[in-house]
């Protein structure tokens, strides 16, 4: 980012604003000259993981290797894997640490390592670099199946349905043989993605050459339930109770989830109701399907009967369960009620999750008490750590409050706590900076977002773009115009 100022002579407000908010930034000198050599016996993983994630984030990007590399710190699969998790949203900023860690002395990437990086260029759509490390892997011997399935799942889910059924078909030539766990990575990518249809046909024509099992026809089931069509899910659920394959308890719990989607909770129950005919017991996940639907229709009464059922079931309540009655009663508007299930939770030692604390900070937010939302938002960030859609969830509600300087506080807070901003927040903030009339600041986290290899939604770009020209500030859309143009979409390769 300091580099694009140096080359903006023609941009004070950038390069000002790029001073104001990324004062933070230090050179690799100040780097260098504060470190000193660590062994594994010094300094712990984590405290390994946060020094070397603070060079990532403070360190410009032309030093970065040189800043590493002077860290003294000793490179282990482990804290690869914990550095590459924590910026897998900041895909060429985690290649650029995956480049680096592979070079070091006795040290090799674990599989875990390379599928996480895979993921992560995968979403800032580097398909290139992407199969060059599939190559490397091959080389290395450590191809699998799960590979491939990564790639499938994150090309399906960018809409390149021909590239998925690519990637299925080319596994073979990488030395990775075709079965059912492949087919059903392949099916699973494309339901997930809403081409249950193209996912039917391909089942259909490979159902002589793989047996399907209950996973095959559970991610079908579930598949035409998000069609939505459900005599498609019925017709598929019926062949297996058929005996075509006997149904497990993941497929109920999908059966289930699935009815109480259209609406037909009450066929739901039936199924539990043969579920346990069949001799299996309904699981904590199809108690939380039940509470949520009544829930989400406001039967309150139904969705407090369905929790004490399962409780005399002799079934533990998990936080997936507590969530989802904490959820129904946020519908409701009684949130009395829903804090008194966090005090539960506490005493019954289920500890909140972000899922807890978003559900909870939303119905808050959707009654207009904003105030209560960021008091309970810095209390729950004691007790579990906030995903993306906390922060982004935040800083919306400051922004569509006109409170800017809070959503830039709940900003700052994350960036401390390491997290990378995914495109939805960074486009919040830019957004709400835009409309504030924040010009300067929403520019540096545009070009901040690109030089991370987000792309920018049309939309916030557009914007963006609207107010630079209205202020007749060409030079400045001149240079983030290029730097949008850097990140090129890259050919399939294989």
């Amino acid at each position: 980012m300091l580099s694009g100022a140096r080359r903006l002579h023609a941009s004070p407000v950038l390069a000002t604003m790029i001073r104001v908010l990324g004062g933070h930034c230090r050179s690799c000198r100040g780097w260098m000259s504060s470190t000193r050599m660590y062994s594994s016996s010094e300094i712990s993983s984590g405290d390994a993981a946060k020094r070397l994630c603070n060079i990532m984030v403070s360190c410009p990007k032309a030093g970065l290797e040189i800043a590493l590399e002077e860290s003294g710190i000793w490179m282990t699969p482990d804290l690869a894997e914990e550095v590459l998790e924590r910026f897998e949203n900041a895909g060429m900023l985690a290649y650029r640490f995956f480049e680096w860690a592979g070079k070091q002395r006795n040290y090799s990437h674990s599989v875990k390592a390379y599928h996480t990086m895979i993921g992560s260029l995968a979403k800032i759509r580097q398909y290139q670099i992407m199969w060059e490390l599939v190559n490397a892997m091959r080389s290395e011997g450590i191809l699998n199946i799960e590979t491939f399935c990564v790639i499938m799942r994150k090309y399906a889910r960018a809409k390149k349905v021909d590239e998925a059924i690519y990637t299925f078909n080319v596994m073979e030539k990488h030395g990775v043989p075709l079965n059912l766990a492949a087919l059903n990575g392949l099916l699973s990518a494309l339901c997930k993605s809403k081409n249950v249809r193209r996912a039917q046909e391909l089942f259909d024509e490979m159902s002589h050459r793989f047996s399907p099992d209950s996973k095959t026809y559970s991610i079908l089931i579930e598949g035409w339930g998000r069609e939505p069509n459900l005599p498609k899910a019925r017709e598929l659920y019926r062949r297996m109770i058929a005996g075509e394959c006997e149904p497990d308890v993941v497929t109920y719990g999908i059966m289930v989830d699935v009815l109480c989607k259209a609406g037909r909770v009450e066929e739901a129950v039936g199924i539990v109701k043969e579920m346990a005919s069949r001799g299996s017991l309904p699981t904590s996940f199809i108690y939380s399907v039940l509470i949520h639907t009544y829930g989400a229709e406001k039967r309150i009464e139904d969705a407090v009967n369905t929790f004490l059922e399962m409780e005399k079931a002799g079934i533990r309540a998990d936080v997936v369960v507590y969530n989802a009655l904490v959820g129904a009663f946020c519908r409701a508007s009684r949130l009395e009620n829903a804090f008194r299930m966090l005090r539960e939770m506490e005493k019954k030692g289920v500890p909140p999750n972000s899922r807890t604390c978003n559900i909870v900070l939303n119905g808050l937010i959707a009654v207009g008490k904003i105030e209560e939302a960021y008091g309970f938002f810095r209390r729950m960030i004691k007790h579990c750590e906030p995903d993306s859609d906390t922060y982004t969830m935040m800083i919306k509600m400051f922004c569509a409050d006109g409170r800017v300087d809070r959503a830039l506080r709940v900003w700052r807070f994350m960036r401390l706590k390491q997290f990378i901003p995914t495109m939805h927040t960074f486009s919040v903030l830019i957004n709400g900076l835009c409309a504030k009339g924040e010009l300067g600041r929403a520019c540096v986290l545009l070009e901040e977002m690109i030089e991370k290899g987000i792309r920018p939604p049309g939309y916030t770009f557009g914007k963006v773009r609207q107010l630079l020209l209205k202020e007749g500030r060409e030079d400045v859309l001149r240079f983030l115009t290029e730097k949008m143009n850097l990140l090129i979409k890259e050919p399939l390769c294989d």
